[in-house]
């Protein structure tokens, strides 16, 4: 009696983790949603930044997987079905999460987080009239 009490605290407990954590995920990748539009539409990027979006998606996706996975034991859903789905989900989820995780602590080890991604072609023109109608020579 008190173990299957217990079961049922601990499934409760884990399902407000992970809810709590897949809502601060989505709730970060929210807020930084103009940060990389205004970078996008620049060109330019923060590799250390991306490796942290790709991370905090892939870590997001992954709470979302589990989170579905114990809601479906919970309430009884057949999981053979959701099994296969939740599996291969998972294993994506879990290598985006592995990727961005590596990346980031290359770039930690490193120590060198000013590196940055270039989307779009910096015309060497532009950058010369600049220089000359700024009085340069």
């Amino acid at each position: 009696m008190i173990e299957g009490i217990m079961m049922h605290m601990i499934d409760f407990l884990l399902l407000l983790l992970y809810s709590t954590t897949a809502a601060c995920g989505l709730y970060i990748i929210y807020r930084h949603r103009q940060y990389f539009y205004e970078r996008l539409q620049k060109g330019v990027v923060s590799v250390f930044m991306l490796a942290m979006l790709f991370f905090l998606m892939a870590y997001t996706f992954n709470m979302l997987v589990i989170l579905l996975f114990r809601l479906a034991g919970l309430l009884g859903v057949d999981t053979a079905a959701w099994l296969i789905w939740l599996n291969y989900s998972w294993a994506i989820a879990q290598f985006g999460t592995t990727i961005g995780i590596i990346i980031l602590a290359s770039m930690t080890r490193s120590g060198r987080y000013d590196q940055f991604i270039y989307l779009k072609k910096i015309d060497r023109e532009e950058d010369q009239h600049a220089d000359t109608n700024s009085g340069g020579k």
